[in-house]
């Protein structure tokens, strides 16, 4: 079962760090991100990589080039300013009859095969995986008559799910592929015919969309945690 990552992004909230390279590539624990994301794969059984690149694509093949990452990684240009649902389109002749699909820039510790073991239980084209939304404010608890209650300092809102970007797709979902945006024009389009289904995680999710994400994941390294690996040995 082939994975395909879309890494060929501008990444413009990381600037000026993507001026020079994809986003994907920015560092966490010694490696890059996009690495790191690959790493999560392989420890799941997952070794055939399509990577949708575009943006500074030149970065990714040397990084890759010669390198045993314990899989097979392809490189694909999928076009400098390609949208994210016209990346995974153009890709589409390279995957089989299911696929998994991601972005190039977040870890979580899902349980891969798990997800596709619910995949494969429902009738739908597409499994989108969703998170409890975490909070980057603290949220405050007020009572009726205006006393406070409690501070609670950037908690999950458990009743409030958000798109984690690890998603399995059906081959014949490019039969009704619509729009150029994935979250924007394709997922929706999908939706509305009941044609997406939701897998539920509780568990560890990250996004590096700026510095501030760079130095929480490299603190949480510090602490020897990287809870998006089962095994956290070697980070590089």
């Amino acid at each position: 079962m082939k994975v395909v990552i879309l890494c060929g992004g501008k990444g413009i909230r990381a600037f000026p760090f993507s001026e020079y390279m994809p986003k994907p590539m920015m560092p966490v624990g010694g490696a890059p991100i996009l690495r790191q994301i690959i790493r999560l794969f392989v420890e799941a059984g997952f070794t055939e990589f399509v990577l949708a690149a575009g943006h500074r694509k030149s970065v990714i093949d040397d990084y890759f080039s010669g390198k045993d990452v314990g899989g097979n990684v392809q490189v694909i240009d999928t076009g400098e300013n390609a949208d994210t649902g016209d990346r995974i389109y153009a890709c589409r002749d390279l995957l089989g009859d299911r696929f998994i699909a991601t972005y190039g820039d977040g870890l979580c510790d899902l349980p891969l095969p798990e997800l596709v073991k619910f995949h494969d239980s429902h009738d739908g084209v597409g499994t989108m995986t969703c998170v409890p939304l975490y909070s980057q404010y603290g949220v405050i608890d007020i009572q009726e008559d205006g006393r406070i209650d409690q501070i609670r300092e950037k908690p999950h809102l458990k009743d409030k799910w958000i798109n984690a970007g690890f998603f399995v797709f059906n081959k014949a979902v490019f039969d009704d592929w619509e729009g150029h945006n994935l979250e924007s024009h394709v997922l929706p389009h999908l939706i509305r015919q009941g044609k997406v289904y939701a897998y539920r995680h509780n568990g560890f999710f990250k996004s590096l969309d700026s510095y501030k994400d760079q130095q929480e994941f490299e603190d949480l390294i510090a602490g020897q945690r990287l809870p998006w690996l089962r095994t956290a040995h070697n980070t590089a």
